[in-house]
């Protein structure tokens, strides 16, 4: 099985999390649907193509930032005092609200579409996309290093490997094992969105579960 990887760079990015409106907050990383969303964008789909995606990556630090924000009521008329702007008669009020920004984001992303034949055109979308790329919000560009067609082979690891230093990764829930068992819900605690293996295992692991979308119809 081929897939495209593909190795990045980002300034300041928000990769927001749907449910944060007062302060829009980011994930660690950007979720599936974004870059599926992004590779759809850069190959002209037209319509759902399928694929799985791997994401790792870090960056420096956080920090916020302010923009500005615009709310309207549908129907509601423009009352001087009480709005900012007037649209057609239709009141529009102005403030500023909080951003949350990753800063100096390293990204290394493996794409792997279901109909493999498509390997090749992905690459190339990517090697000369069509418009500057952007992850996460429009204004967050994409500096892409390289990108390279790889081969992906499963092996069971003899020992320990660990990703770069500092690197963060999602992980599906399914493709946990421990102690050769596979991953069961009932086994595990819970506390503060903070998956901690029960004392039943010998080896402590932790790591932050989070709820992240992958397809959108």
């Amino acid at each position: 099985m081929r897939a495209i990887k593909m190795v990045a760079l980002q300034d300041l990015v928000n990769y927001r999390k749907p449910m944060s409106f007062q302060i829009k907050e980011s994930y660690p990383l950007p979720p599936y649907s974004t870059i599926i969303g992004m590779v759809h964008n850069l190959c002209k789909y037209e319509s759902y193509i399928p694929m799985k995606v791997s994401v790792q990556g870090k960056y420096v630090s956080k920090t916020n930032d302010l923009y500005t924000r615009y709310e309207f009521n549908n129907g509601t008329k423009f009352e001087k005092g009480r709005h900012h702007i007037n649209v057609d008669g239709y009141g529009v009020a102005q403030g500023i609200s909080t951003v949350e920004l990753l800063s100096q984001m390293e990204l290394i992303i493996h794409i792997v579409p279901e109909d493999q034949e498509r390997v090749q055109e992905i690459y190339s979308s990517l090697k000369t996309p069509w418009e500057y790329p952007s992850l996460g919000r429009r204004e967050d560009l994409l500096n892409i290093k390289s990108v390279e067609i790889v081969d992906i082979v499963e092996r069971k690891l003899e020992r320990e490997e660990y990703l770069g230093e500092n690197y963060y990764a999602y992980v599906p829930l399914k493709y946990i094992h421990f102690n050769g068992e596979n991953y069961e819900e009932s086994a595990y605690t819970f506390l503060d969105n903070i998956l901690i293996e029960d004392s039943a295992f010998s080896t402590f692991q932790s790591g932050t579960k989070m709820l992240i979308n992958k397809d959108y119809f």
